[in-house]
């Protein structure tokens, strides 16, 4: 059996502390959502990696998770196809830029292209 061993980069270059007290603080990163007109939404197609396939692919959301997925159901849903929203990306299947793009202008995202 082998023990997990925590990188040495997780420990922020802690060595060693002789304080009985010590806890280590993990830092939080918390994100603001942008205001809707503030976002610069950019909306592309693309088939790389995807055996050909054609999605919709919107980049450049700032904010939370949370916030970034209820946009991403809306989309869909708005769309009637599938898709996903992680890593700052919404992914909607087929070739849906002229849906996605009146849907964005029309709930305020201004600055969409």
């Amino acid at each position: 059996m082998s023990k997990k061993i925590k990188p040495i980069n997780s420990f922020s270059g802690l060595v060693y502390s002789t304080d009985p007290n010590f806890k280590l603080e993990e830092h939080e990163e918390t994100q603001e959502t942008l205001p809707v007109n503030q976002q610069k939404l950019r909306i592309r197609l693309e088939t790389k990696h995807r055996a050909g396939k054609a999605v919709t692919l919107v980049t450049g959301f700032i904010g939370t998770d949370d916030d970034l997925q209820m946009l991403g159901k809306l989309l869909k849903n708005h769309c009637g196809t599938g898709g996903s929203a992680k890593d700052n990306e919404i992914i909607i299947q087929g070739d849906q830029r002229e849906k996605v793009l009146k849907y964005l202008l029309a709930k305020g995202y201004s600055q969409s292209k």
